[in-house]
């Protein structure tokens, strides 16, 4: 059972689709506070466990800490960061009493799960206007399944999707992209994506190409899918300020960008300099942004990227002025020297929450502060695209994932984790944030493997990819000035071949339980106590998942480990692909076990009396061979394998 609650004027997000009449009272749980804004208080008992929150930091139970939606620029991943990229405000409470709470609120809203007091779950917000759905269900899952039915259903993408990807911060020309391809097909290593980062376009405009360093992109284009490669090309949210620059020009003399107080456009500094957000909130606009998108696909492109759309800023002339005067104020004809404070101020100039309070949106008329609605920018970007591929190649799907998101956008696109680091505690990461995104709708997602910042290492990167094997989204991406991370690069490159060709061995199952997960607004990731309900220990183990109904994966994720400790609520097949392209299979029994793993073996748990699909390798996902389909697992359990074309659309 579902009952809304409404207080205030909620601005509407659109994150739920379907109609659900307001309920009169009082929620049946927690107390309701809307003096001096919003405030929800739950007293929890010892052994509630909290989930969800989609892509937030720490464990798959989010008891113990605080965190904030509030979607940030924020590479640093580090345990004590309360907000990260995304804002998806749902979670469930299963214990003593189980419930879900949607909070259906765009501004920044702050969980205290037993942080200030360890007893005490309170959800807070600046303004007490928004929607409450408090959702009753026997079990997490089941209330999991009732929010999906209400926010629509996820972003299908298209077969090829389900292949690697290539991407690295810093390739520049036609040959960094064919050399990096050429790369993994010299070596006979599977790939289906190349992934194209800022330095492809002409200094940094979207919807441009440098023209010097790809003479005839279509011609391009078109040479590498005739390798089976697919260009992904990125987009950030800014536009840049130049004149003679028709995107600008346009959004300009249509009033399409977001403005500052008195009128004038907002203006902001990011890759290409000042540049103006298009003010994707409003329907006019965010039509006409989101037709751009034609430009690439005309060429050929059929796979997309956006990013920076928190949106992240650098810096505002607003903000370089003030800095300019604490200076002269501070330190000017001054002889001591300047202290920490002038650091702090410096840094302080990116995505500084004073700007975000100095632009507007024009939504149906109507004047609305940025900080007020900031969770929806990217979700709106990203919902840009997604129409306009409905008008610019109906029938047809379209590879789309984002950085920055709020529940809604689920229905147009993926994400993926964000700029995250090459640490071993990263993948731990990784694994925890998948169940929480798949509960708000995200179904399609994955890590940057290997890390994107900081130097990573030849076991970090087969560690990753045999996580990655299992992720819809497996990407392996790095930062400008890093170690270079593309599998080739490393020595016996033959265990790369054989882990990332473990992931094509799958695809036909992955595929399946992906569209299984989609069309039945179900999850594809589940934490082990949302199936043993009865299993008090389950509700511990936060390193292992049940993927689809039919396996549960347990990575090793700890540097020089030969294997790891997993717990195995029921007897379950452990299926090692090995590097000799064999796979071994051995029954454990229910308990707790010590599995070896090596560095070039991709583990998996197969459930009692279930079978899997698994595929000879191949080169690129529309190479793989039906005819080569094998089953394994329990003798006598049979699989119902979802399968189509991978690119109409549904």
């Amino acid at each position: 059972m579902i009952q809304k609650y409404t207080y205030g004027t909620p601005f509407e997000t659109d994150a739920i689709v379907t109609s659900i009449p307001a309920s009169e009272g009082t929620p049946a749980y927690g107390t309701i506070s809307t003096e001096n804004g919003f405030s929800f208080t739950y007293d929890m008992d010892d052994n509630d466990v909290v989930y969800g929150l989609g892509e937030s930091n720490r464990g798959i139970n989010k008891r113990g800490y605080v965190y904030e939606s509030n979607c940030s620029d924020q590479p640093n991943h580090t345990e004590d960061k309360i907000s990260l990229y995304g804002a998806h405000n749902f979670l469930v409470i299963s214990g003593k009493l189980t419930f879900g709470l949607f909070v259906d609120y765009p501004g920044k809203l702050k969980f205290d799960i037993g942080y200030t007091l360890s007893s005490q779950l309170k959800i807070t917000c600046e303004d007490a206007d928004l929607y409450l759905y408090v959702i009753e269900g026997e079990t997490p899952y089941d209330i999991v399944k009732q929010f999906r039915k209400i926010i629509g259903r996820s972003y299908i993408p298209p077969k090829f999707a389900f292949g690697f990807g290539q991407s690295r911060w810093g390739y520049t020309t036609a040959d960094d992209f064919r050399k990096a391809a050429d790369g993994y097909r010299e070596n006979n290593i599977p790939i289906d994506m190349v992934y194209m980062d800022i330095d492809y376009m002409e200094d940094y405009k979207d919807f441009t190409v440098n023209q010097e360093n790809f003479p005839d992109f279509e011609a391009y284009v078109n040479e590498m899918k005739e390798k089976g490669i697919h260009l992904v090309s990125i987009i950030d949210a800014g536009v840049k300020v130049e004149a003679g620059y028709d995107v600008y020009e346009e959004g300009v003399e249509k009033n399409y960008f977001c403005k500052r107080e008195d009128g004038s456009d907002f203006v902001s500094a990011v890759w290409p300099g000042w540049t103006h957000f298009p003010d994707v909130l409003n329907a006019d606009a965010r039509a006409w942004f989101g037709q751009k998108y034609e430009r690439l696909i005309s060429k050929g492109i059929d796979g997309f990227w956006n990013d920076m759309n928190e949106p992240a800023m650098f810096c505002t002339p607003e903000g370089v002025a003030e800095l300019k005067e604490y200076i002269k104020d501070n330190f000017m004809d001054k002889e001591e020297a300047p202290g920490f404070t002038l650091g702090d101020k410096v840094n302080a100039l990116a995505n500084n929450p004073e700007d975000y309070k100095r632009f507007y949106h024009n939504v149906n008329g109507q004047k609305i502060r940025h900080d007020k609605v900031h969770n929806l920018f990217g979700y709106n970007m990203t919902r840009a695209a997604g129409e306009a591929f409905e008008k610019i190649a109906p029938g047809k799907r379209f590879l789309m994932f984002s950085r920055s998101s709020y529940v809604g956008m689920h229905r147009y696109g993926g994400i993926w984790m964000g700029d995250n680091k090459s640490w071993w505690s990263h993948i731990l990461l990784n694994l925890k944030m998948l169940p929480s995104l798949n509960m708000c709708g995200f179904l399609y997602t994955g890590a940057d493997l290997g890390g994107f910042g900081a130097d990573t290492t030849r076991d970090l990167v087969l560690r990753w990819l045999a996580l990655g094997v299992f992720t819809p989204l497996m990407r392996n991406h790095s930062a400008l000035g890093t170690r270079e991370q593309e599998a080739y690069q490393f020595e016996n490159i033959e265990d790369f071949r054989h882990v990332i060709g473990v992931r094509y061995r799958l695809v036909p199952y992955l595929y399946s339980e992906y569209m299984k997960a989609a069309l039945n607004d179900d999850m594809m990731f589940r934490p082990l106590a949302f199936d043993y309900t009865d299993d008090a220990f389950a509700t511990q183990v936060e390193d292992q998942l049940l993927l689809g109904n039919e396996i549960m994966i347990a990575p090793v994720y700890t540097q020089n480990a030969k294997g790891r400790y997993v717990y195995l609520p029921e007897e379950m097949m452990f299926v090692k692909f090995l590097p000799d392209g064999t796979i071994s299979q051995e029954i454990l029994e229910k308990g707790h076990h010590y599995v070896e793993v090596a560095l070039n073996e991709v583990p998996l748990f197969i459930r009692k009396g279930k079978v899997i699909a698994v595929a000879d390798v191949a080169q690129t996902v529309k190479d793989i061979d039906p005819a080569t389909l094998r089953m394994i697992g329990y003798e006598g359990a049979e699989y119902d394998r979802y399968d189509d074309d991978g690119v109409s659309a549904l």
